[in-house]
């Protein structure tokens, strides 16, 4: 019996499979789309089974030819390129995809997670699993939804054959998300700002927030792995749940901690904000054009669905993320 991880070279799907190699998990079989140079990076270090391009994947899965037996499937696949306007593309990569392989694992009896996204709340001000909070900014925002749709119908009118949860992840940071590039989490662009630049650049304010004080809630992808293996370690839970840590932070604290995480690491005193700013070390740039009215200035997870459900893990606080984080770049820098 083999786990199947789809994006299992992307950023949350080599966490997983690294993970589950920790916990003595070999019978992998890895799905991805290594057309993106260095990618497979990511899995080198891990020990899987099996590896199939995700065509080939989809191609076995849609004609119901596939022929080995799965366990599970964590699904991290997806175009996550928030600015990506092709709809159609969008629609089939993260919708349709998803669609197949959810009929797939019902049909056949198998646990599934899925990838979900906390921009299908758009520009809310609530951050609860209910259909009058959302309302996405972007196309990728609404192939999300899309599918949280779906599986809602399906679950509620049709029932469920095998256990299934989307979970909505807000803001992941954290080792292994170097490939996305401009999609990288903030934590990853400041740390190389500071080390191209000798500073940090935030937005100046914008819709009524000061200069760096967009807040986003920020979660450590080691504890978006934790929320995704425990939802296949309890079979009696389905759903969309949100996974964050249900405390928003400032992009100017995520800018403290990750200035003071690099000073810890060449010695130096912590400063505060006010500090950091009178030595220059943080820069407010103006607000591109671009991202007005497409941009979330706030995001805060409320947790009660999958607090109710019985997840009882304390997340990382983004200070101690933030600097179990740097390390880990520092140390890659330095191989």
């Amino acid at each position: 019996m083999m786990i199947v991880v789809t994006g299992a070279a992307g950023f949350i799907g080599a966490n997983l499979v690294k993970e589950l190699n920790r916990r003595g998990e070999t019978s992998i079989l890895a799905v991805d789309h290594l057309k993106k140079p260095g990618k497979f990076r990511n899995l080198s270090g891990c020990t899987i089974a099996d590896y199939m391009d995700k065509q080939e994947f989809f191609d076995l899965i849609e004609a119901d030819a596939f022929d080995q037996d799965i366990s599970a499937v964590l699904h991290q696949g997806a175009c996550s390129d928030t600015m990506e306007h092709d709809g159609r593309y969008m629609m089939m990569n993260n919708y349709r995809y998803t669609h197949r392989l959810f009929h797939y694992c019902q049909d056949h009896e198998i646990p599934m997670v899925y990838a979900s996204s906390a921009s299908v709340y758009g520009a809310g001000q609530k951050f609860e699993e209910r259909p009058e909070n959302e309302l996405p900014l972007n196309v990728y925002g609404y192939s999300k939804l899309a599918f949280d749709q779906h599986f809602r119908y399906w679950e509620t009118q049709m029932g469920l054959n095998a256990p299934c949860v989307g979970l909505r992840y807000f803001n992941v940071y954290g080792p292994m998300e170097t490939h996305k590039e401009r999609m990288a989490s903030v934590i990853f662009h400041f740390y190389n700002q500071y080390r191209d630049t000798g500073r940090i650049r935030l937005f100046e304010g914008t819709d009524g927030y000061a200069n760096g004080e967009q807040r986003r809630d920020f979660i450590s992808v080691d504890d978006v792995v934790k929320i995704n293996l425990w939802c296949l370690e309890h079979p009696e839970v389905s759903g969309v749940f949100n996974a964050g840590t249900g405390k928003s932070r400032t992009f100017n604290e995520v800018a403290i901690a990750t200035l003071n995480a690099l000073r810890k690491k060449e010695g130096r005193n912590t400063l505060t904000l006010e500090q950091l700013c009178s030595e220059n070390l943080i820069e407010y740039i103006p607000f591109p054009d671009a991202l007005r009215g497409k941009y979330q200035n706030y995001t805060e997870a409320h947790m009660s669905g999958l607090r109710a459900v019985g997840y009882d893990q304390v997340f990382f606080d983004i200070d101690e993320g933030v600097d179990r984080y740097v390390s880990w770049l520092a140390d890659q820098s330095a191989t």
